[in-house]
């Protein structure tokens, strides 16, 4: 049998409180869960560019090595040599890359499994002018590291500088080539190097 409510006793209405608090936490699990694809997104970009720029400078590698033969076999450095070498140092702009190179005409090596990376390359000699009289001022050189004999060492240091090497810069630009063939990523490495 049910009874009867009394006068004093009324069943209690829901308030619907709890709900209400249900559905926040939902949202803010939501947002949270949101958050956290995303933040393991970017990590997985982030990896993913890591990755790319070590290839690109392992490809840069190429390009060096290539150029410092080509400057090795140069017989003379005193001119300009179509559109890789240049015989006077070139300005460059504030990321130390020098300016008014057109790249797409300096030559190319293709590097990867698939060929998937341009390596294009530009030497500059390290010297103020074409015309060197003065090699000690007009150009950045590298003394050579030249023993002592026991002889020279006891004797009185003559003045002559151990031979000098001329320094010569080697800009390389690598870019990705993409899926439909357009440049989509350009890093650029530079090397010094020097010939006797």
């Amino acid at each position: 049998m049910r009874r009867a409510p009394s006068a004093g006793h009324r069943p209690r209405r829901q308030q619907g409180v709890t709900l209400i608090v249900v559905l926040v936490l939902l949202l803010v699990m939501l947002l949270g869960g949101l958050s956290m694809a995303r933040m393991s997104e970017v990590g997985t970009l982030v990896a993913g560019n890591i990755s790319f720029k070590e290839r690109a400078v392992q490809a840069s590698e190429v390009g060096i090595n290539t150029a410092f033969q080509r400057v090795a076999a140069l017989a003379n450095t005193d001119a300009d040599i179509g559109t890789w070498y240049a015989a006077q140092l070139r300005a460059t702009d504030a990321d130390g890359v020098p300016l008014d190179i057109d790249w797409a005409a300096a030559p190319e090596v293709r590097v990867g499994a698939n060929n998937e990376f341009s390596v294009r390359y530009f030497v500059d000699r390290q010297c103020s002018t074409t015309a060197i009289t003065e090699p000690q001022r007009q150009c950045l050189l590298r003394q050579a590291d030249a023993p002592q004999s026991a002889a020279a060492s006891k004797q009185e240091d003559t003045g002559y500088d151990p031979p000098a090497g001329r320094q010569f810069r080697i800009t390389t630009r690598v870019t990705f080539l993409g899926r439909d063939g357009r440049d989509d990523v350009a890093t650029f490495v530079q090397a010094l190097v020097t010939k006797k």
